[in-house]
């Protein structure tokens, strides 16, 4: 048993970091910064299976490591879980019941149902969810966001080569599901129809994923990413009735034709942002820029991808779709 930690009233909050891999160590190095600018925040610890792994960790944070993430639970306000995709929703899981804010890596879980469980338990708790979708702060600094018309056609492309990081899911876990995030940011409504195609290189998921969107409102959204792309592209295109936006993020260049003005692409610290914005938020009590339910949403898209593309997805990670 474990008991639950209540969030002080004064003083900094004590966080921690699951996992000490690529994503783990930005998080740590962004509450470290954070903690020493404003106090708001201690990072009190890391966990990592990887004896290595800990050791470095304890040499450049000087904080403390352990092995077991259930060592933390109810010590800590506050955590990142920066560990592979398919542990997200246990460790997330125990953090909320333990009473701590929960800021996870994309994606929020990997089936629905963990999805509907972890959003029920952070609303019950009145604890602070959110999830590692940092793009949405670049695109906020652009004020594509802000637009209140609704493209009629958005294209997206996301191509890179292999590195072997986020095998553990496809492609459309593992990088599209940015895309989509962004993609259900821009239009509202629900999808209605799905078609995807899938590759897969070094298997057992897919590697490569091309889909095509249809929103209720009439909508239509290209998606196309890569992990085994001979280069890098990264992009996006929006087709408005008055204009089109086209967003090129690796020379940071925007075209606008559209009367409205809109912002350069700053690429900025959208990973400092979005730890500083869950550390504010859970001081606050509010919502962070991403929602769990937004979260879920795009799971749901992603998932849905997935089984139209043909990659094998369990019964259990998708909901009903006859008749979609």
């Amino acid at each position: 048993m474990f008991l639950r930690r209540r969030v002080p009233e004064n003083g900094p909050l004590k966080a921690a970091v699951i996992g000490a891999g690529v994503f783990g160590h930005h998080h740590a190095t962004k509450y470290k910064a954070l903690g020493q600018a404003s106090g708001d925040v201690e990072l009190f610890a890391v966990a990592d299976p990887n004896a290595d792994m800990r050791a470095k960790a304890k040499a450049h944070y000087g904080c403390k490591t352990v092995a077991d993430w259930r060592e933390l639970l109810g010590k800590v306000d506050l955590v990142s879980v920066c560990s592979p995709a398919v542990t997200h929703a246990e460790i997330v899981r125990a953090f909320l019941k333990a009473g701590a804010h929960v800021l996870v890596e994309k994606p929020i879980a990997t089936t629905l149902e963990e999805a509907a469980e972890l959003v029920a338990l952070a609303r019950d708790a009145g604890k602070v969810l959110t999830v590692g979708h940092q793009e949405r702060f670049v695109f906020a600094r652009t004020g594509l966001l802000a637009v209140g018309e609704v493209p009629q056609e958005i294209t997206c492309w996301r191509q890179g080569p292999w590195t072997g990081r986020g095998d553990d899911v496809s492609v459309v876990l593992d990088l599209m599901i940015h895309d989509i995030d962004l993609v259900h940011s821009l239009v509202p409504g629900a999808v209605s129809e799905i078609r995807a195609e899938g590759l897969i290189e070094y298997g057992p998921h897919a590697d490569e994923v091309f889909a095509l969107l249809h929103f209720a409102n009439g909508t239509v959204a290209k998606l196309e990413t890569s992990r085994v792309a001979t280069e890098r592209k990264r992009g996006l295109r929006a087709v408005y009735a008055d204009g089109v936006v086209e967003i090129d993020f690796l020379s940071r260049t925007v075209k606008n034709t559209t009367p409205r003005p809109l912002g350069a692409l700053e690429m900025g610290d959208p990973l400092g942002e979005a730890v500083g914005g869950f550390v504010a938020a859970a001081k606050a009590g509010t919502d962070a820029l991403v929602t769990p339910e937004q979260a879920a949403q795009a799971l749901e898209t992603a998932l849905w991808i997935e089984q139209a593309s043909g990659v094998a997805v369990p019964a259990s990670q998708t909901r009903a779709v006859a008749g979609r």
